[in-house]
């Protein structure tokens, strides 16, 4: 029997996005391997839930290609799964959110049944498991959806700033649970405008600012000595909004000297 074919790397090659004639997302080349947790980070607007969605299928490149390692479309929608910043949670109860979404997986009664026991006790949501999913708190939604997520087994699981509206004990609630599902093989692509989170979390650090990837770094290096002025002033905690940076500004003189 075959083995079953790995869903990494993940190849992203000249891609841009463009939406009401604006350019968001710009010649973006990339790849993720298996393995280091990858954290996103830039200034609102620097095309980070973007290049998430972009890398899960559900807005389509204006151009260049994003390729899986899998290129089967229907076998590579069932190795990775996507939380995002609000969740959005079934009318049901809490463990038939995760039920449900294995039964449409076409996995077998006994095993989602043991795999949405499993999830919620990873998630610390077992005594709710009755309770209507719509009624929890922010931060007992955003452990259920990354529990929904864990059950899925995903070999690669994207985040979209899944603590942006917690307080600290939830934050670290979630980031337990981020920590386990990385521990159990999934490859963790994640962003988050939180510097502190991104050092605790990160393995390697992509710096995004106007739709452009200015940098790449494991994260200690990164935020010891960024090598991108713009990303310098970041990790400063400088505002960047009226900023074009080195190398922006000498393709910006470039391309008005084309002119």
């Amino acid at each position: 029997m075959n083995e079953p074919l790995p869903l990494l790397p993940l190849t992203l090659k000249d891609v841009s996005f463009e939406a009401g004639g604006k350019r968001l997302i710009k010649d973006l080349n990339c790849c993720f391997e298996a393995g280091p947790r990858t954290v996103i980070i830039g200034p609102n607007g620097a095309g980070k839930s973007l290049f998430l969605k972009l890398c899960h299928g559900l807005v389509p490149p204006l151009e260049g290609q994003i390729t899986w390692n899998d290129s089967n479309e229907i076998s590579s929608r069932f190795k990775q799964a996507m939380v995002f910043q609000r969740p959005i949670m079934l009318r049901r109860s809490v463990s038939a959110n995760i039920h449900y979404p294995l039964k449409l997986r076409g996995i077998l009664k006994r095993d989602r049944i043991s795999l949405t026991e499993e999830a919620l006790s990873r998630a610390g949501l077992g005594r709710l498991r009755e309770h209507p999913a719509r009624v929890l708190s922010v931060g007992e939604q955003q452990k259920l959806a990354l529990a929904r997520a864990w059950a899925l087994k995903p070999q690669v699981l994207f985040l979209d700033e899944p603590t942006a509206s917690l307080d600290p004990a939830a934050t670290h609630a979630v980031e337990e649970l981020i920590d386990a599902i990385h521990k159990q093989g999934a490859k963790v692509i994640m962003t988050t405008h939180d510097l502190s989170q991104a050092k605790r979390i990160a393995d390697e650090i992509l710096f995004l600012f106007r739709g452009r990837l200015l940098e790449r770094a494991p994260v200690e290096r990164f935020f010891r000595q960024p090598e991108n002025d713009l990303a310098q002033a970041f990790v400063k905690g400088e505002l960047l909004w009226w900023r074009l940076g080195k190398a922006n500004r000498k393709n910006q003189r470039k391309r008005d000297g084309d002119k």
